[in-house]
C-alpha cells in the first residue's frame, strides 16, 4: 500500500487565514527517486469558486479521482441548481473513496475552501475515507511529516491573504527541500472572497 502512495511523490498542505484559505502543491510528476518525468503536473484541482481539492499519492489514480469529483460536482448542480459548500464536498469525497475500500483508490485528498459565512474549512483523507478537519492546517503526500514541523512553527492565527500566502510558500519549499520525491516548484492558490489568487513558485531542481 504504501509503496504505491510513495510511487510518483507529492506534497500537498492547506493553511488558514482571516476570512481566506490557502492550498499549496508541489509541482513534480516522478517514478520514485529514479526518474522525473516533468515539473509541472497537476494536483490541486478547483471544484466551485470557494474550494479547491488537492490530489497527492499514485498519478493514475488522482486524475481519475479529479474526473469523477468533477462529473459529481457537475450531476450536483445540475439536480440542486446551487453549488456545493466545502463540507459538502468533503463528505461526498469520503463516500466515494470509502465505497471503493476494498479495490481503493490510491490518493489521500485534502479539502480547501470558504463556506457560506466565508469562514475557513479545511480536511483532508486517507485512502478509504476517514475524514478528519483542522482549524490551522492540513497536509497530505510523501512530505506530510516534514510539512508538519515547518507548518507548526511557521503557522498563526488571523493571518491576511498576503501573509498567508508567504507563509504557505516558506512551508512548502522548506519541507520540500528535505523529501526527494516532491518539489521541483510548486503552485500556491489563496481563495478569499472576492477572488483566487494563484502564484507559481520555483524550487530547487536537483
Amino acid at each position: 500500500m504504501s509503496g504505491l502512495m510513495e510511487y510518483n511523490g507529492s506534497a500537498i498542505v492547506a493553511m488558514a487565514g482571516e476570512n481566506c484559505v490557502g492550498i499549496a502543491s508541489d509541482t513534480r510528476h516522478g517514478i520514485r527517486q529514479l526518474q522525473t518525468v516533468s515539473c509541472n503536473r497537476q494536483k490541486t484541482f478547483q471544484v466551485t469558486d470557494q474550494c479547491y481539492v488537492g490530489l497527492s499519492g499514485l498519478a493514475t489514480d488522482v486524475q481519475t479521482v479529479s474526473q469523477l469529483l468533477n462529473f459529481r460536482m457537475k450531476l450536483f448542480t445540475l439536480r440542486e441548481e446551487r453549488k456545493m459548500q466545502p463540507r459538502m464536498i468533503g463528505n461526498m469525497i469520503a463516500s466515494m473513496l470509502y465505497e471503493k475500500r476494498f479495490g481503493p483508490y490510491f490518493t489521500e485528498p485534502v479539502v480547501a475552501g470558504l463556506d457560506g459565512e466565508h469562514k475557513p474549512y479545511l480536511c483532508t483523507f486517507d485512502f478509504i475515507g476517514c475524514l478528519s478537519t483542522a482549524e490551522d492546517f492540513v497536509v497530505s503526500g510523501t512530505t506530510a511529516e516534514q510539512l508538519f514541523g515547518v507548518c507548526e512553527s511557521f503557522w498563526r492565527p488571523g493571518m491576511n491573504k498576503d501573509e498567508l500566502f508567504e507563509t504557505l510558500s516558506q512551508c512548502l519549499l522548506s519541507a520540500a527541500d528535505r523529501d526527494c520525491l516532491a518539489g521541483w516548484g510548486g503552485v500556491v492558490h489563496i481563495i478569499t472572497p472576492d477572488e483566487i489568487i494563484t502564484k507559481k513558485l520555483k524550487g530547487r531542481m536537483d
